[in-house]
C-alpha cells in the first residue's frame, strides 16, 4: 500500500505486526516520476487539475528506516524488482 504518512505506516506496523510488515521506501527523485508519467498525472496536479498529489502538493514523509529501499532511477525494471524480490526474500 503506499502510505505518505510516517503515523499511517507506523499504526499498519502495529495491526501487521513488526515481524509481518515489510517496509520498502521507493526513493525515485519526483523528476524521474514526472518524466515516466504516462497518464499526465504530475501535469495536471502541476496545471491546479489535481488537488492533494502526494510529493506536490500534499505532504509525504519520508521512511526512516524501511527494510528495503531502492532508488528506481538507476535500474531497469527488471533489475529493480529483482532487487525488491531478493531483499523481500531475507524477511520471509
Amino acid at each position: 500500500m503506499i502510505s505518505p504518512y510516517k503515523s499511517d505506516r507506523e499504526r499498519a506496523r502495529e495491526i501487521i505486526g513488526n515481524t509481518n510488515f515489510i517496509e520498502i521506501y521507493v526513493s525515485t527523485p519526483l523528476e524521474e516520476c514526472e518524466r515516466r508519467d504516462v497518464k499526465g498525472l504530475y501535469k495536471k496536479v502541476r496545471n491546479g487539475q489535481i488537488p492533494n498529489f502526494t510529493g506536490i502538493s500534499s505532504p509525504y514523509e519520508p521512511p526512516v528506516h524501511a527494510e528495503v529501499e531502492i532508488d528506481t532511477s538507476q535500474d531497469t525494471l527488471e533489475e529493480a524488482a529483482d532487487y525488491v524480490l531478493k531483499e523481500i526474500r531475507k524477511y520471509l
